[in-house]
């Protein structure tokens, strides 16, 4: 399956701008907001209500179902992921109901886009939890990802990239924001909840360079080599396709680092290796969420993962039971990205479309300061 992106540098096509559907109801400051991912690996969910340029999170959920397992032989979600799924949104629609929730957006993401049985296995989630969830395009998530990570970017940031490893998908968005003043820089990142292409406007906005959705993330990049039983070997072999997917990229071939160059990188490998990073114990999103890597500092870390080799990363704490069997695909993705755009500025997001997807509707409804948080 090829990568999506639009034809052309930042050509987008003006008949199709997937935006970021707003709720259907006018709404107030007060009312709670739910946002939920369900992913290759994951089904999480966030209860937030606004709060200045924000908001606070008032309940959450996350569970790994691993509902695109199998999908690389079959083409189809299976019964057990399946089962596993409608468990975990059934448990969602519970703190939905309880939290007495008055918005929501609900989506699917690379598994259920790319199942035979998706659209069916939509219905059967409706049919049997109450819940309404949508299978959104690659479009639609690359945008979600980069507004989540909006408050993270630096005011002296020019260019950024903002980077989203999924467990089915990865995505890519570059974003020029020089001819933006400093102070509104995160901002105009925030306003692509209209869509990639902006109106225009006198007002200086974010401009997307490109965008690429590779339909590679931490667990179909793992099952594409699963047949390889050297460790070092299968992740070499991993990094380089990877890289080689990213043809169709256009910053791929025009782009070089520059000094006021940002990578945002939103994923549970990202944080994974953060935490490592800092040796910590038990994980820490305050001492996560924002802190910044070199190149060097991040190959040290992947360096000493494949060290340990499959049973050492099992065991290691800072890694967990549930990410070790993904992390070396995630690694390999994330060394791809730094051998064509080394930085010493990359940015370690704890948030994605869960965040996105608040932010989106908080904005469309008007219920945000003005600013980030």
């Amino acid at each position: 399956m090829a990568p999506q992106r639009p034809k052309g540098a930042g050509a987008l096509d003006k008949d199709n701008r997937p935006a970021l559907s707003p709720a259907p109801v006018p709404s107030r400051s007060s009312e709670l907001y739910a946002a939920l991912d369900l992913g290759t690996n994951s089904c999480r969910m966030l209860i937030a209500q606004p709060k200045g340029s924000g908001f606070h999170v008032v309940d959450s959920f996350s569970k790994s179902v691993q509902l695109g397992s199998g999908l690389e032989k079959t083409g189809r979600l299976s019964r057990g992921s399946m089962a596993r799924t409608i468990q975990a949104l059934r448990i969602c629609q519970q703190k939905i109901r309880r939290n007495k929730v008055a918005r929501m957006r609900l989506v699917a993401t690379e598994a259920c886009r790319r199942a035979l049985n998706g659209a069916e296995f939509m219905r059967r989630i409706q049919r049997e939890t109450g819940l309404t969830l949508d299978i959104i395009t690659p479009e639609e998530e690359a945008q979600l990802a980069a507004i989540s990570c909006a408050p993270l970017v630096s005011r002296k940031t020019e260019n950024l990239l903002v980077v989203d490893i999924g467990g089915g998908s990865t995505e890519l968005v570059w974003i020029d924001i020089s001819k933006v003043p400093k102070k509104d820089r995160a901002r105009s990142i925030m306003r692509l909840h209209n869509g990639f292409q902006q109106a225009r406007s006198d007002e200086p906005a974010a401009r997307v360079v490109d965008w690429i959705s590779v339909p590679l993330g931490v667990a179909t990049l793992r099952d594409q080599f699963n047949d390889v039983e050297d460790d070092a070997a299968r992740f070499a072999l991993m990094s380089w396709y990877f890289e080689e997917n990213l043809s169709d990229f256009t910053p791929y071939h025009s782009a070089q680092p520059q000094e006021r160059f940002q990578i945002v990188g939103t994923s549970g490998t990202v944080t994974t290796v953060a935490a490592s990073h800092l040796g910590l114990k038990r994980y820490d999103r305050t001492k996560i969420d924002g802190l910044r890597m070199t190149s060097d500092q991040i190959d040290k870390v992947i360096h000493s993962y494949l060290a340990m080799g499959p049973s050492g990363r099992r065991s290691d704490p800072r890694i967990g039971s549930d990410r070790a069997a993904l992390i070396m695909s995630g690694a390999a993705i994330l060394q791809a990205l730094m051998r064509c755009w080394p930085t010493d500025r990359l940015s370690v997001a704890d948030r994605g479309l869960r965040e996105g997807l608040l932010y989106a509707q908080m904005s469309a409804d008007g219920v945000l300061q003005e600013g980030v948080s």
